[in-house]
């Protein structure tokens, strides 16, 4: 059983560890696939980030950031990042940290959720985001450059809270 928690920086190696393999890959996220440790930690905790952890005992299994998708006037929105550490996968991690992270948005007065770049090749998280309530507002045509398949779409996902 997992729970999940705030990260704090004892858990930066464990973080690296899930988001080394998703960057280098560059199959689901617009990150530069050769972003240092120190770039990857610093985006993915950065200040105007709420990370969290989904933990078994010590071992990390997943973490997600919560953040405003935009600032001032659109600063009511939420913004999502997840990753789950490699071989985790197909325990209900995303899930739960996605549940937990809509729960913990509203909790802090976000009145919707948005996921700008979903890229469309990633069918588990479609899927997933679909399931969880998710509507597709939009397909951006070839608007992610995947490293096997070339330009493929990227959807604009959104929830209202």
């Amino acid at each position: 059983m997992f729970t999940i928690r705030p990260v704090t920086e004892a858990d930066h190696d464990a973080l690296w560890a899930i988001l080394e393999p998703v960057i280098r890959a560059g199959e689901t996220y617009p990150l530069p696939r050769d972003m240092s440790k120190a770039h990857a930690l610093a985006y993915w905790t950065a200040p105007d980030h709420e990370t969290f952890a989904a933990a078994e005992d010590t071992k990390l299994l997943g973490t997600y950031y919560l953040r405003a998708n935009q600032t001032g006037n659109g600063a009511h929105v939420a913004n999502c990042g997840y990753m789950t550490a490699p071989g985790a996968t197909g325990r209900g991690i995303a899930r739960a940290m996605c549940e937990h992270s809509l729960a913990t948005a509203r909790a802090r007065g976000f009145a919707a959720m948005q996921f700008n770049l979903v890229v469309s090749t990633n069918e588990r998280a479609v899927k997933l985001w679909t399931s969880m309530g998710f509507a597709t507002l939009c397909r951006l045509p070839g608007a992610f450059r995947h490293p096997t398949h070339g330009d493929v779409d990227a959807l604009l996902m959104f929830q209202k809270l």
